[in-house]
């Protein structure tokens, strides 16, 4: 049986699609995942499955049990605020993939972002959003042992974003492997692992979340720091000041929810890890897929270089990213 018979075997006996022909109709599922659109009796609804290897150049290998992962992090997330993650219809008996509500008439904010559609307000909104999560489930014994994923996340995020660049960087390997340690060992909230504009919905009712594969509990400094680095990348690719802007809204959005401990500390390691991952968007496993111009990636590079060497507070360094050469 083919993955995709298996996927309409499973839809049926989840009782999701009526009589006639099902058709799965691919989406863009990114680098990790395949995706479909099935129309059904009831509406659209999406279905993903994870990959084993990733759609990168490099080998890249991540446990398909993140597909449940997922699963846990987005109904966590609706139990917390409701709009901000789509509602799982079923878990499918194959290769960790499950169904979803599919929500219409809502863009992609990487799409919106990409198209010069720049709304300020909504990054705050974003970074409200994360913060709700994080702070509902700071120091909660049961999400944590609900999300066991230290394994997943390092697969995912701390080897391919942080040690892989430490491991061609002699100078710098010292301070992303100390970074890699403490973010593998801080465990204070439920972080969802892949904050960024492609995996937001922009909808009336604010951010919806999507793409939770990499949840784990941990550090949730990480979210912020990743969804800041997107901003502040685009801002380079575009050279538009409102993306600056946009960072830091998402950043002073996001520090008005932080009640789980030190706002300072949390930006302060948010900072460092911006740092890192900006370098890793240029030296890492999976590079920005829009950075093409060399002056780009100098501008990035540079910055982040220096950044990683003299870490700053997130809100600071938000604040003097530079989006072009001197």
């Amino acid at each position: 049986m083919t993955a995709e018979a298996e996927i309409i075997a499973g839809l049926q006996g989840a009782g999701l699609t009526g009589e006639g022909e099902i058709i799965l109709e691919p989406l863009t599922g990114g680098v990790s995942c395949d995706v479909w659109k099935v129309e059904t009796p009831t509406g659209p609804i999406v279905v993903k499955r994870p990959l084993p290897q990733l759609r990168v150049a490099a080998e890249w290998l991540a446990p398909v049990e993140r597909g449940t992962s997922e699963v846990r992090w987005l109904r966590r997330a609706r139990g917390v605020k409701p709009s901000i993650a789509p509602e799982v219809l079923a878990e499918l008996p194959t290769g960790h993939a499950f169904a979803m509500r599919f929500l219409p008439g809502c863009p992609v904010w990487k799409d919106e972002l990409m198209a010069g559609r720049v709304d300020v307000p909504f990054a705050g909104e974003v970074g409200r959003g994360i913060a709700a999560v994080h702070a509902a489930t700071a120091h909660n014994e049961g999400d944590r042992a609900d999300f066991p994923n230290d394994e997943m996340f390092r697969a995912l995020r701390v080897d391919p974003f942080l040690l892989y660049v430490a491991q061609h960087d002699v100078e710098l390997a010292p301070a992303l492997t100390a970074l890699a340690d403490d973010l593998s060992g801080r465990k204070i909230a439920l972080v969802h692992g892949d904050v960024s504009p492609k995996n937001i919905l922009v909808s009336a009712d604010g951010p919806v979340f999507l793409d939770a594969e990499c949840a784990v509990y941990g550090d949730p400094a990480f979210d912020l720091a990743f969804c800041t680095t997107h901003l502040l990348l685009k801002a380079v690719w575009s050279g538009d000041a409102r993306l600056s802007e946009a960072a830091a809204a998402l950043v002073a959005a996001y520090r008005t929810g932080i009640d789980w401990e030190d706002a300072e500390e949390v930006l302060l390691r948010a900072g460092k890890l911006t740092a890192a991952l900006l370098l890793a968007r240029v030296e890492g496993k999976s590079p920005a897929p829009y950075l093409t111009d060399p002056d780009h990636k100098r501008i990035v590079r540079d910055q982040a270089r220096t950044l990683i060497r003299a870490p700053s507070p997130l809100g600071e360094l938000v604040a003097h990213w530079k989006r072009t050469l001197p």
